[in-house]
């Protein structure tokens, strides 16, 4: 059963919550973080923090309330013997509570650590690719949303629901690696929003970074203003993010140079997997997975015979053809890469149906649904 983390209240109130809930797991990411950047990129942790701390200023002037989410999700390593620490009466004053409330024991690298998780695509220089399959699709009355997220099976145990109620903005109901304050899911507004990794050389400090550019579409109360807040902003590496509502969906493919709006087909659908469609002048692609073409062909082929509801587009995600690198993806030997859950999102209604491990071996089903009573 995926561990459920209810927050709700300020940024640094919500991160508390999601620190406190979710500690184990977060700690496991960040392990299991330190030793992908070690072997992938020859990264040691400490190397990675330094890169992830080239966002702080950025962060801390134009995002503060994601900047305080993720302190307060520090903030959960408490050292009451040191009570005169600095650093925790620095990090006191900024979240304007008392240094008693958030004494941390090596908060500056607390800090590092979970900026990391949330930076962690721009760290790697897009020296990662998350092999996922996305779709949108608007049809008369009905808006959907849809992926297969696949991703190193070590890190599915560090998967959490995140549920968060916020003051003064939508209600947020994900799915999400622990530590991370935005992935993929929907918000009470009936916006959704779902991930593609891409590999392209390029980063850019002074943008928003890819997961936090997902937070600030489930922050939105429409597509246009998720679109808005993008193009304004920017993004401060290579990704596809798949934003809808219930008048439909818009691709989005970002670059640390620009970001592309993708024309929705005739017939009222965006595909995407990982690779750029549109073209990015300047912007050097390394495409990693190269059964991407193959999985963008074989979605686009089932779509044109599927029926847009929800369990016609469960079915499409089940595809195994080109197994085991197929939309419903297997780990092998040589690919370490899985689907590690799959979600559809009906944007009218207001609900998601997630399946977690491979949609042929499903290992757990549930809904998400944000404002349940239980928030």
């Amino acid at each position: 059963m995926l561990h459920v983390v209810d927050c709700q209240g300020s940024p640094y109130e919500t991160g508390l919550q999601h620190g406190r809930e979710a500690r184990s797991a977060i700690a496991s990411g960040i392990e299991f973080y330190t030793q992908l950047f070690l072997k992938s990129n020859k990264l040691s942790w400490p190397q990675v923090c330094s890169v992830a701390e080239k966002f702080t200023p950025l962060l801390r002037t134009e995002w503060p309330e994601y900047y305080s989410e993720i302190q307060g999700t520090l903030v959960t390593r408490l050292d009451e013997k040191n009570p005169r620490s600095s650093v925790c009466a620095a990090l006191a004053s900024f979240c304007s509570l008392s240094a008693q409330t958030c004494i941390a024991t090596g908060a500056e690298q607390s800090l590092s650590s979970v900026l990391a998780l949330n930076v962690r695509t721009e760290i790697a220089f897009g020296m990662f690719s998350d092999g996922c399959t996305a779709i949108s699709w608007k049809d008369g009355n009905t808006s959907l949303l849809a992926q297969n997220w696949d991703w190193q099976e070590e890190q599915k145990n560090n998967l959490i629901r995140l549920r968060i109620k916020q003051n003064g903005k939508p209600s947020i109901d994900m799915i999400t690696e622990a530590g991370i304050i935005g992935k993929i899911g929907l918000n009470s507004a009936g916006v959704g929003v779902c991930l593609n990794a891409i590999r392209a050389k390029g980063v850019d400090f002074r943008k928003l970074p890819c997961h936090l550019a997902l937070r600030r579409c489930l922050d939105s109360s429409s597509r246009a203003e998720a679109i808005a807040a993008l193009q304004s902003a920017g993004v401060a590496s290579s990704c596809h993010i798949l934003v809808a509502d219930p008048e439909g969906g818009t691709g989005i493919e970002c670059s640390s140079a620009d970001v592309v709006l993708l024309p929705i087909s005739g017939g009222g659908r965006v595909i995407h997997t990982n690779h750029f469609i549109e073209a990015h002048p300047g912007v050097i692609e390394n495409v990693q997975l190269k059964d991407t073409y193959a999985r963008l062909a074989r979605a686009t082929e089932l779509a044109k015979n599927a029926r847009p509801d929800v369990e016609s587009i469960q079915q499409l995600l089940t595809d195994e053809d080109g197994f085991p690198t197929a939309i419903n993806r297997q780990r092998t030997d040589k690919d370490t890469i899985a689907t590690l859950f799959s979600i559809v999102i009906d944007l009218k209604r207001r609900f998601a149906k997630v399946r977690m491990g491979r949609p042929t071996a499903t290992e757990n089903e549930f809904k998400l649904q944000p404002d349940v009573e239980s928030m």
